[in-house]
């Protein structure tokens, strides 16, 4: 068999192994953290995380099918795993790059919530005050 195909089948093999582990991981840390952005709201929390579970597969994997091609030939062990390494090294930077992107955004949509919720009132205003200030019954 060519040393060729053994590397594809091992980098395949890590890398979609690497992503499942990557993505449970961040799904399942990411539930709490997402429904403090949406501010409790637990159903829509499940759902966006689900939806950003689908989007890291659908990025991450396609990334690792495209890297596939190796450019030389493997001619002996040395370049087995130096041609293993490389490969893996960027699925992993890849990997970490999105992981870090996703943190940044939500941490933004998070820290947007808090601001929104320290200026929303607590209860609705029931009147107006005089530009005076408040008027007594005996100025009146």
């Amino acid at each position: 068999m060519d040393l060729t195909v053994v590397a594809y089948v091992i980098y395949l093999a890590v890398s979609i192994g690497l992503t499942v582990w990557v993505a449970r991981t961040l799904s399942k840390n990411g539930r709490i953290f997402l429904s403090d952005v949406l501010q409790g709201d637990e159903k829509l929390a499940e759902a966006v995380n689900h939806l950003l579970v689908v989007g890291f597969y659908l990025v991450n994997l396609g990334f690792v099918a495209l890297y596939l091609k190796e450019s030389q030939a493997v001619a002996d062990a040395r370049q087995l795993v130096e041609a293993i390494s490389v490969k893996l090294g960027v699925v992993l930077l890849v990997l970490g790059v999105l992981h870090l992107g996703n943190v940044f955004v939500l941490n933004k949509m998070r820290r947007r919530g808090i601001a929104e919720r320290r200026h929303t009132p607590p209860v609705q205003p029931q009147g107006w005050t005089p530009a005076g200030g408040p008027r007594t019954a005996t100025e009146a």
